[in-house]
């Protein structure tokens, strides 16, 4: 069992567009690198993205409204106009949990849920879900078994009756009900 971090080579960014120069037909935005950033942070950067318009250069309009066109997020799917301090506490919460954390953003699709209750969820890394429920079963129960009966055990059957109860397996991540 692991928790699995992101990998060196993932950043977590996000595309930033102007509206006004995207709806004149200019494509004018910037990828921002977004983890370890504050919303303060993000926001010094969609400001400079709008200052530099080529949109307000050439009509002299101000550019106000932005969107997000773009993001790498590890698998979060997020809206074009997702608020930046949920976009700092997804990237928080992916580089502190890795993969894992998306797959049970994706799953839970609530942010404030799915950091509240990711750690007592989240039950590690396998192989397989056969694997996670025969491990789980020998640990709780295997002690209580006599040796000669343990070839009995329907270790399939105990990962259906997981599976009903809400646990789930995704890319190697095994997650329980909270």
């Amino acid at each position: 069992m692991s928790n699995q971090k992101k990998s060196s080579s993932e950043t977590y960014q996000i595309y930033i567009a102007s509206l006004s120069d995207y709806n004149a037909g200019i494509l004018h935005g910037k990828w921002v690198d977004v983890e370890g950033l504050t919303t303060d942070e993000i926001q010094e950067e969609i400001n400079e993205i709008l200052r530099t318009s080529p949109y307000t250069k050439q009509y002299g309009e101000v550019a106000e409204e932005w969107a997000i066109h773009d993001f790498e997020l590890g698998g979060i799917r997020i809206s074009e106009y997702e608020s930046l301090d949920t976009i700092v506490s997804i990237v928080e919460a992916l580089a502190e949990h890795g993969e894992a954390f998306a797959i049970y953003y994706n799953d839970v699709s609530d942010l404030e849920t799915a950091i509240s209750n990711f750690e007592e969820a989240y039950q590690g890394e396998y192989d397989s879900f056969l694997d996670y429920a025969t491990q789980t079963f020998d640990e709780l129960y295997a002690h209580s078994i006599p040796e000669n009966l343990r070839y009995y055990i329907d270790y399939s059957a105990f990962a259906r009756d997981l599976d009903a109860d809400g646990y789930f397996f995704e890319d190697g991540h095994v997650f329980r009900p909270v």
